[in-house]
């Protein structure tokens, strides 16, 4: 294995690095896959009465949007560049990724790790300032810490797909608890906890399709992922399987969603995520993975989308 050093000359690469550069260290275009449910989180959040017996909703304030929005943005920023700070040079020893900003010298090692402690920062004082109670603020460091921890995950266990996928589904749990942290009621808990459970099963799938790229560098490296435990065949089924998963947990989502307003709208949108889920997996086959790009970013975003419009549309008319 041979291992690419790129140094360069940190002062000239500061100044010349551009908006546009940091935007994609953080694949800023990738927002749209957790975003949207953060925001419906929200949308529940405020539908969904606080407890049977009055049917009082909490109040919808725009600071808890603001405030929902900063952390969603300042966390994922914190974590992706994390990701790529501590893999830089397993990015620079893969040929797909290293062309990626720091194995090729675009931006510093010093830079990024500036760009990661700025946005921890920002996302712990966008819980404190922005958002209606203290809960967020009292975890945001444990939160953290586990959206930071999945970078290493893949040194040692194949389940960091998994590990992801969790990370990604605290936004509709953290959202909730921002939102209803100051009169907590339990009954309808199982509403975020579905969302949840759908967004972790997804990102996970999805997660191991696009690994599937990387199954040979991957065992090579003594890296960890299901492709290069299972290969890509094994890894496609397992793929498959979190996606039915996640489809059970949107089913009965909609089921259970009816005091936060959720009803046929969102279960078109479902049915209508059930095709791109099938569509995904007929993208990509264990000898053809030129097209999980399409399946990983195009049906996906599609997917968040859509069941962003029609969760909100229910929730507003219900």
């Amino acid at each position: 294995m041979t291992t690419v050093n790129v140094t360069g000359d940190e002062s000239k690469t500061r100044s010349t690095a551009s908006v546009r550069d940091w935007l994609g260290l953080i694949r800023f275009s990738h927002t749209i896959f957790a975003l949207p449910f953060a925001v419906l989180a929200a949308f529940l959040a405020w539908t969904t009465p606080m407890s049977s017996v009055d049917g009082a909703t909490p109040p919808v304030r725009i600071t808890d949007m603001i405030g929902v929005l900063l952390c969603m943005v300042t966390a994922r920023s914190a974590a992706m560049a994390f990701n790529r700070l501590v893999d830089h040079h397993i990015d620079a020893e893969n040929p797909r990724t290293a062309t990626r900003h720091l194995p090729a010298g675009v931006l510093s090692r010093r830079g990024v790790a500036a760009f990661t402690i700025a946005c921890s920062v920002g996302f712990v004082a966008s819980t404190l300032l922005f958002l209606p109670n203290r809960i967020p603020f009292y975890g945001s460091v444990p939160v953290l810490a586990f959206l930071l921890g999945y970078s290493l995950a893949k040194r040692f266990t194949a389940s960091a797909h998994l590990w992801l996928g969790v990370a990604l589904s605290l936004s509709p749990i953290c959202v909730w608890i921002a939102i209803r942290g100051d009169s907590p009621s339990w009954e309808f808990i199982s509403i975020p906890l579905l969302l949840a459970g759908s967004i972790a099963f997804w990102v996970a799938g999805f997660d191991i399709l696009y690994a599937c790229q990387d199954a040979d560098f991957d065992r090579a490296a003594g890296l960890h992922s299901v492709p290069s435990r299972f290969g890509v065949a094994g890894a496609l089924r397992i793929a498959a399987a979190m996606h039915v998963v996640m489809l059970g947990f949107l089913v009965a989502l909609v089921l259970a969603g009816s005091p936060a307003g959720l009803g046929w709208v969102f279960a078109v949108a479902v049915g209508l995520t059930a095709v791109l889920v099938l569509v995904q997996h007929w993208l990509v086959r264990p000898d053809d993975l030129s097209r999980v790009n399409a399946a990983f970013f195009q049906t996906n975003a599609v997917i968040s989308l859509v069941l962003l419009v029609a969760g909100v549309a229910d929730c507003l008319s219900g």
